[in-house]
């Protein structure tokens, strides 16, 4: 879906591109038989017979009343990336797409990382005669406060490699020199809908996004769930993730929150619908998909 509401909260998807992961390499605790278990409602977001991953890079832009907050930016254009060749150097019509959902850069009042990683940072800035400067330049941009601490090249133990270094680089500093950054801990409001809430485990610091309004609630997940079959099966970590223990703990915390309340999950990386509910199912969960007779969105 790209396009949905919360209570009188309008959300908006910006896709930036979509690519196929090694599903070995990326759940290296996902086996065949899993799979298999799963394959009548996972054949959509899973390609089961090459063990292939779908993931899509998209950004969600909520609007309610005069505030229009930016969630993830994705890997962005022109970065320098070889260690990570679908990051490297990307030339996307994102801005176009953003303007054709009807929005300026200008426009956004807020940007949140959910966590520092390079696909979801990198449209913080863009490149202008040869200098990265904020892609927009109106945003406060909300960062975790552990987050930060863990990847700026200051705060690591000396000797350390520094992480991303080049992420930090080109798309972190230039929004703290701007003056831009807002650091923030534990539950933080936006506004009297939107709460930054701390979900860490992928990395250290990954927050998440909670909205809820005239009955209605979504959580943005940022990469605290990166596909479907982490619904049915929560115990499942990616290889990215740094505290796998914590990582699974956010997981089931985040999904008894959501069949609770019935709050709609919009994850950062699913392929359509992109989002969706979840329902109890023994000592896990069943993913509802937006917009199918199983789950709904306005």
């Amino acid at each position: 879906m790209d396009h949905f509401k919360i209570g009188a909260a309008e959300v908006v998807r910006i896709e930036e591109t979509m690519v196929h992961f090694d599903g070995r390499e990326f759940f290296p605790d996902l086996t065949e038989s899993v799979l298999q278990e799963h394959a009548a409602w996972l054949a959509p977001f899973f390609d089961i017979p090459g063990f292939r991953m779908p993931c899509v890079f998209q950004s969600f832009v909520i609007r309610y009343g005069t505030l229009d907050v930016l969630v993830d930016t994705c890997i962005g254009n022109h970065k320098e990336r070889p260690d990570f060749l679908l990051a490297h150097r990307l030339d996307t019509p994102y801005l176009a797409r953003l303007h054709a959902a009807g929005l300026r850069p200008e426009d956004i009042d807020i940007v949140l990382c959910t966590h520092l990683h390079v696909d979801h940072v990198g449209w913080n800035t863009r490149l202008d005669n040869g200098r990265w400067v904020p892609t927009f330049p109106n945003a406060r941009y909300v960062f975790s406060r552990e987050e930060y601490a863990r990847y700026a090249p200051e705060n690591l133990v000396p000797g350390a490699p520094p992480p991303f270094f080049d992420v930090y680089q080109d798309s972190v500093l230039p929004i703290v020199e701007s003056g831009q950054a807002s650091m923030v801990s534990g539950e933080h409001a936006l506004n009297e809908i939107m709460t930054v809430v701390p979900t860490p485990g992928h990395t250290p610091g990954h927050i998440g996004l909670r909205v809820q309004h005239d009955g209605r609630s979504a959580f943005f997940l940022g990469d605290a769930i990166h596909s479907p079959i982490q619904i049915a099966v929560p115990d499942l970590n990616s290889s990215f993730c740094e505290d796998q223990a914590l990582a699974r703990a956010s997981r089931h915390r985040l999904l008894s929150e959501a069949a609770d309340r019935g709050s709609l999950l919009v994850p950062g990386h699913f392929v359509a619908p992109h989002v969706g509910h979840v329902a109890r199912d023994g000592a896990a969960y069943r993913f509802l998909p937006a917009g199918s007779n199983r789950g709904r969105a306005e």
